[in-house]
């Protein structure tokens, strides 16, 4: 059996987090303590071959990694009210809505807990 028939999703993500290695994985590692401070009973999934998931009564966001950003992308990301102006990637789609993160760009967390929190009241309002 394989590593990842075996490890746990929150394990498959330490171990991406550590195999970064970089300022991704920081953030990613930030990232993913939000999402848990913001919705204490989060579900973590490990989703199409290598992308951290977060569920609580439905998908809230996923975390993926790319050369240059950390992607954290709200599934119904379109029905929430972003009054900070968090979103800034994925904005012509019908229902996602996306955060691009760079190295070195703070982070909003206030902001951000906010809106993982109406992202879980939506998913538990359908």
């Amino acid at each position: 059996m394989s590593e990842t028939q075996t490890a746990s999703p929150s394990q498959l993500i330490d171990a991406r987090i550590e195999e970064l290695g970089d300022w991704r994985g920081e953030t990613l590692a930030r990232l993913r303590k939000l999402v848990k401070q913001a919705i204490p009973d989060v579900v973590e999934e490990w989703k199409w071959r290598g992308v951290p998931t977060w569920y609580r009564d439905g998908m809230i966001c996923t975390g993926e990694t790319y050369k240059n950003a950390v992607k954290m992308t709200f599934a119904k990301g379109a029905a929430l009210e972003d009054p900070s102006k968090l979103f800034n990637s994925s904005l012509e789609g019908n229902a996602r809505r996306a955060i691009d993160f760079h190295e070195g760009e703070e982070i909003d967390e206030d902001a951000l807990k906010s809106l993982l929190r109406a992202a879980a009241a939506l998913n538990r309002s359908k």
